[in-house]
């Protein structure tokens, strides 16, 4: 016997937007620890499900230990982003918003997720992407920016 609600769920998760997936690129350890795995610095590849061709690149900390092991260890509110063309930019059949999360990642139990947002900059043809913690630091997020021009015979389809 069929169970109608797989299938509407199925339908459910065709109908949303694709998210960028991590893609693991390399790491290094920052620190050593006897238990558990060394405190490290990670990089990570996502490409922007939305726009072929860009490739943005994000390191972060990744906290060891015996919390880091377990995954309740709170990793620190510091990223940096590289984004770059891979690749013949093409857009899909739909116009991007003016402002979009490509990417949320947990990094902390419950407190702080690192966030990948893409902006475009209509002006100049170009796309924007901003990584931030959505936890402040001191009342102000510590982020980093990178921009990806676009050639102007491709312009930038935007709601």
């Amino acid at each position: 016997m069929k169970k109608p609600a797989a299938g509407l769920v199925t339908v459910l998760l065709l109908l949303l937007p694709p998210a960028a997936v991590a893609e693991p690129i390399g790491e290094v350890d920052t620190a050593f620890k006897l238990i558990g795995p060394d405190h490290k610095i990670v990089v990570d590849a996502y490409d922007d499900p939305k726009v072929a061709g860009v490739t943005c690149y994000v390191s972060r900390a990744k906290t060891g230990g015996i919390k880091g092991a377990i995954g309740v260890a709170e990793d620190k509110a510091e990223a940096s982003i590289a984004c770059r063309q891979v690749g013949p930019i093409s857009f899909g059949a739909k116009p991007l918003d003016q402002r979009e999360e490509m990417f949320s990642e947990r990094i902390s139990l419950i407190f702080k997720k690192l966030r990948v947002v893409r902006m475009v900059d209509r002006k100049r043809n170009t796309l924007v992407y901003l990584t931030y913690s959505d936890r402040l630091i001191d009342g102000s997020p510590k982020n980093s920016v990178t921009a990806v021009p676009v050639d102007r015979s491709t312009p930038i389809p935007v709601k």
